[in-house]
């Protein structure tokens, strides 16, 4: 069977009424028969049917033993963290995600937790960075916002040897295209409000374990801490994993050829897509994912936030917005966006160029997607030249 069979079979028929279509159960508490008999549910932050089925759904794409939803992609990183206690270690991709970067930094080293950022993308640095207290490897590949690859299979053998945890944000990937515990990764988290949801309509995030035990212990963080993900939006992520796989392949393919075509371009100094042989990481993410994704960052040869920001304000399909993974085009300035909370010598030391712009390709038609970006690079073009601002 198909992976894309597999999907849309594992979501069930309502046993009920034969609802194809997964029933949402808005309701905060479930009636009793006897104090402590029921039907499996008792009150709706513990858990919930519809939220239920999202996760077994989940857990079975990734391959993994259990899955827990979560408000937000955030609420599910803080989860994963409160496995940790003080004086723990998290070893750290450096090229990380604004938000984790963030919550890793100004709250948990409140509590004792401390943070090695590394380039993950060369194994020997994992294994130099690695100390006594590490007990957390957390990457992201690709990851946000240059798509920077790392080698899960190769990673995971080393946080085996050093009993050290490996989690694996998924959110650029799906299950779609690559599944982090068949490579060795123990958790697996997503922010489901991206290709999982893929209508930019919801807020959510997952978290998927490897082993019953650690599943139990993440589902008892969730419990004791509160934030679940409602019945609404586990339905809508639900209705967005029916077409993962379609509209991942099509995103696919739409960013492949934005990618070679921003590589012929004059004002464009380097684009980052795995899918180009000339990515550095290309040969491991062909190993470890069937196709790239529908992510391309690229920066400027002007490299300043004001070129940036004339590209970021004048494309017309590409909409200039947080987020990315859903159907319509988005664009962003990672710089003043999303990484802004990341101080700028970090952030630029990982590689988050002040001109960088971040694309999520999205389902329009690709010459369309292609044509914009040309208008607003050549408008940019007159403009900087005008002013002299062209350094080259």
């Amino acid at each position: 069977m198909s992976n894309a069979t597999k999907l849309i079979h594992s979501i069930p028929v309502d046993p009920l009424t034969g609802s194809v279509s997964v029933p949402i159960y808005q309701t905060s508490t479930f009636v009793q028969e006897a104090p402590g008999v029921h039907k499996g549910y008792d009150y709706a932050r513990s858990n919930n049917p519809t939220r239920e089925t999202l996760e077994k759904i989940i857990a079975e794409l990734e391959g993994g033993v259990k899955a827990s939803a979560f408000a937000s992609g955030l609420a599910a990183i803080d989860a994963v963290v409160k496995l940790l206690q003080s004086g723990d270690e998290i070893l750290a991709v450096d090229d990380i995600y604004g938000g984790a970067f963030r919550l890793f930094t100004h709250i948990y080293s409140k509590f004792g937790i401390k943070v090695n950022y590394t380039d993950t993308t060369d194994v020997a640095n994992v294994i130099d960075a690695i100390t006594p207290a590490t007990k957390l490897i957390w990457l992201e590949t690709p990851t946000n916002p240059t798509l920077k690859i790392s080698d899960i299979e190769a990673i995971g053998r080393i946080a085996k040897q050093h009993n050290i945890l490996l989690c694996v944000d998924n959110t650029f990937a799906s299950p779609a295209l690559q599944r982090p515990l068949e490579l060795g990764a123990d958790i697996v988290v997503h922010s489901a409000t991206k290709y999982l949801g893929g209508h930019s309509d919801l807020i959510a995030g997952l978290v998927v374990s490897k082993t019953q035990e650690l599943g139990d212990q993440i589902k008892f963080i969730q419990n004791a801490s509160g934030a679940i993900l409602a019945p609404h939006d586990s339905w809508l992520v639900i209705r967005g994993v029916e077409t993962l796989h379609l509209r991942v392949a099509e995103h696919s393919r739409n960013a492949l050829a934005v990618a070679k075509h921003l590589q012929g371009h004059p004002l464009v100094d380097k684009v980052y897509y795995p899918g180009l042989e000339t990515h550095v990481n290309h040969t491991i993410a062909a190993k470890q994912q069937s196709a790239f994704g529908g992510i391309v960052s690229f920066t400027l040869k002007t490299d300043t936030e004001d070129a940036a920001a004339l590209v970021t304000t004048a494309t017309k399909y590409f909409k200039l917005a947080e987020s990315l993974g859903g159907v319509k085009s988005l664009l962003c300035h990672p710089a003043s966006m999303t990484h802004k909370s990341i101080p700028a010598e970090k952030r630029q030391a990982a590689g988050v160029a002040d001109s960088l712009i971040r694309l999520s390709v999205g389902l329009e038609t690709v010459e369309d997607l292609i044509q914009d970006i040309d208008q607003a690079l050549a408008g940019v073009h007159k403009k900087l030249k005008a002013t002299e601002a062209l350094t080259y």
